[in-house]
């Protein structure tokens, strides 16, 4: 007998028996990981999900790691896969389109509504208590009914669920989320805005009777029907001027602003759409109080959203623009002094369609299910 031999043959037993079971322990975590993300997803619905906020809101959930998207529901183009719409959504297995009355609200933990203004009060009241609604729409984001009627034009046929519903930038609504079954998420405007203004009137720094936004968006904004809804307009060439002193932002600038200081708050605002698919640019002039100059809101905004992941403060006096958080969650600031010492501009920006809306209404989810904030948004 060649004990040399045996010897070899032995080792080379061992090793593939190791081998073999550090294949199996791999697997089974596989396995194990599998089945604990399955454990706590969240299955989701989307409402209006052939839209430019349905699409983008498709993509970000498709990279999330405890989502699963169960239906994708939208009025037209019944049928259809999703991917026909947009080519950049490449997770496959994705349903393929079909109407809100096809849900099994039982296979269901959240439903989002992409819709235009009147449809998600509808569906609210039609919903199951164990079904969350994240709406993206103006439907519950003024807590005045009579208000909503003067701004939005219908009446609000679910006033017992306003007060079951919570206006949500996540920034300032992370302890109260989990609360709430409808979670309304701002405008695009208002966010840009709300982010730099809400800790300055918190903290007394601004006059609150004089705030003038001057904001400019693109044509996005404005939803896929933007051609019928600025038929003499050359949206593709040219700056314009719309809804001044009448856009229904206002209406929730003012809500919250006025909440927040505890006086009646009606800003100037004028909005603008520009020559570019997507992204906000909100110009705020502001008169300082209580010997408040440029660098010392910088450095208190700078301190005050140090914990805050996507709100980043530029340096002092820096012009900020659009292209620095397009296709992000992220909201730019940047606070630049004036020749006058007490009055100082503010520049906001941020990607309309993420954290104007889609990116918002995942990070609101994220917080109210106490999953990580970030996840699926960066």
């Amino acid at each position: 007998m060649n004990v040399k031999n045996t010897v070899v043959e032995k080792q080379e037993e061992a090793f593939s028996f190791l081998k073999d079971k550090l294949l199996l322990q791999y697997i089974l975590r596989i396995i194990i990981d599998i089945i604990l993300k399955m454990k706590d997803s969240l299955n989701i619905a989307t409402a209006g999900a052939t839209g430019y906020v349905g699409l983008e809101l498709i993509k970000i959930l498709s990279r999330h790691d405890k989502a699963k998207i169960i239906y994708l529901c939208a009025n037209k183009s019944v049928g259809k896969k999703i991917y026909n719409f947009d080519k950049k959504i490449v997770k496959k297995g994705l349903p393929k389109i079909s109407r809100i009355k096809k849900i099994d609200w039982n296979r269901i933990n959240i439903l989002f509504t992409a819709l235009p203004n009147g449809e998600a009060q509808k569906i609210a009241k039609i919903l199951p208590q164990h079904v969350r609604l994240i709406d993206l729409s103006g439907d519950f984001r003024l807590k005045d009914p009579n208000l909503y009627k003067k701004w939005y034009g219908i009446n609000h046929n679910c006033k017992r669920l306003i007060n079951k519903s919570i206006y949500a930038i996540t920034e300032f609504s992370r302890k109260h989320l989990s609360k709430y079954s409808i979670i309304s998420c701002p405008g695009c405007y208002p966010t840009s805005v709300q982010i730099p203004l809400i800790p300055l009137i918190q903290k007394k720094m601004i006059n609150v009777k004089n705030i003038i936004i001057d904001s400019k968006s693109g044509y996005s904004g404005a939803g896929q029907n933007v051609k019928n809804k600025f038929k003499f307009t050359n949206i593709y060439d040219s700056v314009s001027a719309y809804g001044v002193g009448s856009h229904k932002h206002m209406a929730e600038i003012d809500q919250e602003l006025s909440r927040i200081s505890k006086k009646k708050v009606k800003v100037f605002f004028t909005p603008h759409l520009i020559p570019m698919f997507r992204g906000i640019l909100s110009t705020i002039y502001l008169e300082t109080c209580n010997n408040n100059s440029a660098i010392k809101i910088h450095n208190f905004l700078k301190n005050y959203h140090r914990q805050n992941f996507f709100v980043k403060i530029a340096k002092f006096n820096a012009p900020i623009g659009t292209g620095e958080v397009m296709n992000t969650n992220y909201c730019n600031i940047s606070v630049c002094r004036n020749r006058k010492d007490n009055k100082i501009i503010i520049i906001s920006v941020i990607d309309n369609l993420i954290k104007g809306a889609s990116g918002q209404a995942v990070q609101n989810m994220n917080v109210a299910f106490k999953y990580k904030e970030t996840m699926g948004l960066i």
